[in-house]
Parts: structure tokens; sequence; C-alpha cells
């Protein structure tokens, strides 16, 4: 676990954990949902909000779907895993938190989306749920880039779809931290957009993290 950094002359120059010190004359930052809280351990307070979202997984049933379904409307997903659970989710706890899981209006509103879509999903009993932090920026764009800190490197807000962006998000970060300078493909994702009032709204929701 990380605990802090270590700087010398404005450079950093390791990491401090709970196991000892880490030397490297290069750090790379990616810390999801507690991006926040490490980014403050350097002295940095960054443009984006930590919320809980929730996820559920059903009992095992015969082969129900053989893909993701989404339902925009109701802010709903649902796919099969191979161990035939369905699993889905929804929409964000709406507040700020680090808590690793979430709230029964929640849980409601969810199932109430699924069962809309899918009326014989109230037919099947869930058996478990959790709650992972997600970093919301407030454009609803990540950030990867170098700091104002010389050899760190951030990479976070990546709202609900990091996971899928893993692959292009670490080559393009990799790129970043190697060149000290970002890729093309990541040049828009500056950490100075939001001082500088280039952000990348797509859906046009200002800066409001939980409605990206």
């Amino acid at each position: 676990e990380v605990t802090g950094f270590r700087f010398d002359t404005g450079k950093v120059v390791g990491v401090e954990t709970s196991k000892g010190f880490i030397g490297a004359r290069k750090v790379g930052m990616a810390a999801a949902g507690h991006a926040g809280q490490v980014a403050e351990m350097a002295g940095m307070r960054l443009p984006i909000e930590s919320h809980v979202l929730q996820a559920f997984v059903s009992e095992g049933i015969k082969p129900y779907m053989n893909n993701v379904v989404t339902f925009g409307m109701g802010h709903f997903y649902i796919s099969q895993s191979d161990k035939g659970g369905l699993v889905f989710g929804g929409d964000l706890d709406g507040y700020n938190s680090y808590a690793q899981r979430g709230n029964l209006p929640m849980v409601e509103h969810v199932i109430e989306a699924g069962i809309a879509m899918m009326p014989g999903l109230s037919r099947i009993k869930v058996l478990r749920s959790w709650g992972g932090i997600m970093d919301m920026s407030m454009d609803g764009s990540p950030i990867i880039d170098k700091t104002h800190i010389d050899g760190l490197y951030i990479n976070c807000g990546w709202c609900y779809g990091g996971f899928k962006a893993t692959p292009a998000s670490g080559w393009c970060f990799a790129h970043t931290i190697a060149n000290d300078a970002p890729h093309r493909l990541n040049a828009a994702f500056r950490l100075n957009r939001f001082e500088s009032g280039d952000m990348i709204d797509e859906p046009g929701n200002g800066p409001t993290p939980n409605l990206h």
C-alpha cells in the first residue's frame, strides 16, 4: 500500500509503501477511485470525484443471453456469465463516497429498470452485490498526462469506462511515461484542460461528475 511519495529538488524519486521505500526515476499513478487520495499525498488536488457504482449477480440459470444488453433510458445493463449468473447494474449512488458498498434505494432503482425491460427477471433471485469506486472527472473524459512534478505521471478520471479501455489507455500511458510527452491519441486528455477551459464534455452535462 502506498503511503506517500519521496521527492528530491522537485523531482519524484520513489514511493513510500507499507513494505518500505521503492525508488524509481519515474512514477505512474493509476489508482482509479482512490486517485484523489493518492494524488493528495503528492500535494495535488485533482478535478475528479469518487462515487460508488453497484453491481449485482443472480443465481445461475440456463443460457438466457449471449451478449450485453443495455437500457439507456433506465441506465441499466445486463449480461450472463459462464456460470449462468446474470451480471447487471445501473447508475451511481449519487453522492461522494469511498465505501465499497451501496444503498438500497439504488438497488431498487436498478432492479426496477431491469424488470421494466425484462419482466421475467422478477422471478430470479439475486445472490450478491458489491460497490466499486468510480473516479468521475468533471467532463466525463479521462486524464492521461504528466503532472507538474518532474517524473510523476497520472492516469485517472475514467468514470464508468476504465475497465473496457485498459489496453488502449495503458499503451498511451506507457508512451507518455517513456517519452515524457503524450501520444497523439491522448494529447487532448491533458490535466490542464480544466484550467484552460478545453473540456471534452461529449454529453454536454457540464461540471457535474455524477451525470457523466
